[in-house]
């Protein structure tokens, strides 16, 4: 929690050398300062030192502005500028005339300084109070006390409330105080008589009434329609990408107002790539089916042909059959056993087993989880296998297609 006393100090670090104060409150800091000298050549040394970095850390705390000055010896001097703080009559009538000006409150919290408060809260002529430690201290202000004005000049510019704080109230409090006397103020301008528009009260509002009945429903159409066209702009996503999305939107939409389901909920990011790469069976035949596996096998760190694979036994069946295509398993002994002897005597030939899957040349035959048989073709050779048919919950009629 931050108390007042913590609220009202700070101490900023050194700036890098740079420009002088680019703020109309921070340029009539200046003023009030060089107005009330009549040497030239010293203020343009301090100037010039705000602007080679001769200012060290500022510190600021209600009416004093104190930092450490580097000159021309080794030992830096402390400089200080003094300001009046404001009493405490003073600070309720300015909070008050903030409170009354949405404008000015606007300003200040949006870190400017109003121009309707510039009178009150920023320094006339000479009333800025330098001192300093160094040995020119016969006609005020030394470079260094102009150097910490334009030093602070640029605090200004980047937080008004430096300002409000020398004056003698930190950015907390005085945000605290003016949101209470804003509420007061909203409170006092709620008008008094009641509305020209009479209200309802919420029993009635709520109470049960006679509603018409609904108009009767839509019939539920036989399959979901055509997307429009989308034109080819190189700026725009590619068509087939934006035809893809709303014909599969449609369907979805279609299987839930039929069945109450989502037929792809619970679906990872592999699986929804097959599946929407098996609608596109032509991916190898046609270039606008090529761009989108290679984007759906990019988007999931696969290769296309591990995506055409998939999708090939997504065809097949499914969830169900890219299960099978991808997770070997250690079947129970009984359907498994007796499908060997079914296909030797079905003059299929033996077949080798391995986990889940009974081999015999180019030809597989894998078991689901789900009980159904799953058929496999590959080159001679070569153990690249790829699904075929439709699973049957019989090995031959499986293997027959």
């Amino acid at each position: 929690m931050i108390t007042a006393r913590d609220d009202r100090r700070r101490t900023f670090e050194t700036l890098p050398a740079g420009a002088e104060a680019a703020s109309w409150w921070g340029r009539a800091w200046v003023s009030a300062l060089e107005d009330a000298s009549a040497d030239a050549a010293r203020l343009a040394r301090g100037r010039a030192y705000a602007a080679e970095g001769h200012v060290d850390a500022v510190t600021v705390t209600p009416g004093r502005i104190v930092a450490y000055v580097r000159g021309s010896r080794a030992r830096p001097y402390r400089t200080e500028l003094a300001l009046p703080a404001f009493t405490d009559a003073e600070w309720r009538g300015l909070l008050e005339d903030v409170a009354a000006d949405p404008a000015a409150l606007a300003a200040l919290l949006e870190r400017e300084v109003p121009q309707s408060l510039a009178d009150e809260i920023l320094p006339a002529a000479g009333e800025l109070a330098p001192r300093c430690s160094c040995p020119d201290v016969a006609r005020p202000p030394c470079k260094h006390a102009a150097a910490l004005c334009h030093r602070a000049a640029r605090l200004l510019d980047e937080d008004p409330f430096v300002l409000l704080l020398l004056r003698g109230r930190g950015e907390r409090e005085l945000l605290d105080e003016l949101a209470r006397r804003n509420a007061a103020h909203a409170a006092r301008e709620r008008p008094d008589t009641a509305p020209d528009f009479p209200g309802v009260p919420a029993r009635q509002a709520l109470a049960r009434a006679v509603l018409p009945p609904l108009p009767a429903t839509l019939p539920v159409p036989v399959a979901a329609g055509l997307p429009p066209a989308y034109p080819a702009d190189p700026a725009a996503p590619d068509p087939l990408a934006l035809d893809q999305l709303a014909s599969d939107a449609a369907a979805r939409a279609l299987a839930l107002l039929t069945g109450g389901e989502d037929p792809i909920a619970g679906l990872g990011l592999w699986q929804d790539a097959v599946r929407l790469a098996s609608a596109h069976p032509t991916a190898g035949l046609t270039g606008a089916a090529r761009t989108l596996y290679r984007d759906l096998a990019r988007a999931t760190g696969r290769t296309t042909t591990d995506l055409a694979r998939a999708a090939a036994a997504w065809r097949q069946g499914g969830p169900a059959a890219l299960a099978a295509l991808e997770e070997p398993w250690d079947p129970p002994a009984g359907p498994f056993d007796r499908a060997r002897p079914a296909l030797f005597g079905a003059a299929q030939g033996p077949f080798r087993p391995d986990r889940n899957r009974l081999t015999a040349g180019t030809r597989q035959l894998r078991l689901g989880r789900d009980g159904l048989w799953y058929a496999y073709e590959s080159r001679p050779g070569t153990e690249d296998w790829w699904p075929t048919g439709r699973p049957a919950p019989d090995p031959v009629s499986a293997l027959r297609g």
